[in-house]
């Protein structure tokens, strides 16, 4: 397929799990549908679709409502059971499956979402060594506006794309991994070398403003000096938790190295950096670590103003980051 060969190419696993849940519904035109990831003895899930719930509840609260409810694999569920075995399950009537089988339907959703589920299919996410890392359920296949059953002669297409996608995934979550770091679970400098180069492209292509905020703890030697490097971990850690917590979802939060951070803010312009270093340092002040009170100092800075590539942003950035700690700590300051 050729969709395979964009699927292995994909870094972003988010990004690549909605590509495999589209190019599925694409092809056998589902309504709907959800990708489940195995994490150890239940499915998560890691993308929704859902046209029609999107238009009614809107996308962020209909996944939402999705997302709080895991899938536990003891449960006779359809997804835990493909989970489990490996097996395909292509049902015309969800709701009228013979109580002698392994599985059943589970209403709940579908009463929670005030939705009906007509026709289902459901594949495992398998690679080649058998093992099984989530589930793909494809919802109410459409035919000139009506739901039909699933052609079961898209069953082995489906399961190709998603044994491709399993490899897929697996190879993303692996660059995940070496592009992580294993303290904070934050992105690493080398990530942010590479995204900082694909944002400038961003920036340089489309014109948009792209900023960068350096952050660095106050005197964060003392605390190793005097609580043990245990603490300084925990600082770390809560930083970037804070750092995640705080920033939009397509901003790069990266460890830049030791106590220092670096976030990447695309299509912000400097005062719209500003704002979000001064949250942010206002949000460690007050946070309570176990230890006592932690203060960082930022620097921000912003292209096109502070310079014509991202060597600059990085000089720049830095530059006012040494600024606000000779100026006393526990600030922002600009270029």
């Amino acid at each position: 397929m050729q969709i395979g060969i964009t699927l292995t190419s994909e870094r972003d696993l988010s990004v690549l799990l909605e590509r495999i849940l589209t190019e599925a519904r694409r092809f056998t035109r589902a309504e709907a549908g959800t990708l489940f990831l195995r994490d150890g003895e239940q499915l998560r899930f890691a993308v929704v679709q859902n046209d029609r719930l999107s238009g009614k509840l809107g996308t962020e609260e209909m996944r939402r409502q999705f997302e709080e409810q895991p899938l536990d694999l003891r449960e006779m569920s359809l997804a835990g059971h493909v989970a489990l075995t490996g097996d395909i399950l292509n049902l015309p009537e969800p709701y009228a499956i013979p109580p002698d089988r392994p599985y059943s339907f589970d209403a709940r959703v579908d009463a929670r979402m005030n939705y009906r589920t007509e026709s289902i299919l459901v594949v495992p996410l398998q690679g080649p060594s058998g093992n099984i890392l989530g589930v793909l359920e494809l919802i109410n296949a459409l035919d000139g506006g009506r739901v039909v059953p699933f052609a079961p002669q898209y069953e082995p297409l489906v399961r190709a794309l998603a044994a491709q996608a399993a490899v897929a995934i697996r190879n993303a979550r692996l660059e995940d991994l070496s592009l992580k770091d294993a303290l904070t679970d934050v992105y690493n400098r080398r990530y942010f070398m590479i995204r900082l180069e694909e944002e400038f492209k961003r920036h340089t292509r489309f014109r948009e403003p792209l900023s960068l905020v350096m952050l660095d703890v106050d005197h964060f030697k003392e605390v190793n000096d005097r609580f043990g490097h245990r603490a300084g971990d925990e600082v770390l850690r809560g930083i970037a938790a804070l750092l995640l917590r705080h920033s939009r979802s397509f901003s790069v939060v990266t460890r830049y190295g030791g106590d220092e951070f670096a976030i990447v803010l695309v299509n912000t312009p400097k005062d719209g950096a500003l704002t979000y270093a001064e949250r942010i340092r206002s949000v460690v002040a007050e946070y309570e670590f176990r230890h006592g009170i932690v203060t960082v100092s930022l620097g921000a800075a912003s292209l096109p103003e502070d310079g014509a590539c991202g060597d600059d942003l990085v000089v720049a950035a830095d530059k006012a980051l040494y600024d606000a700690k000779r100026l006393g700590r526990n600030r922002v300051a600009p270029l």
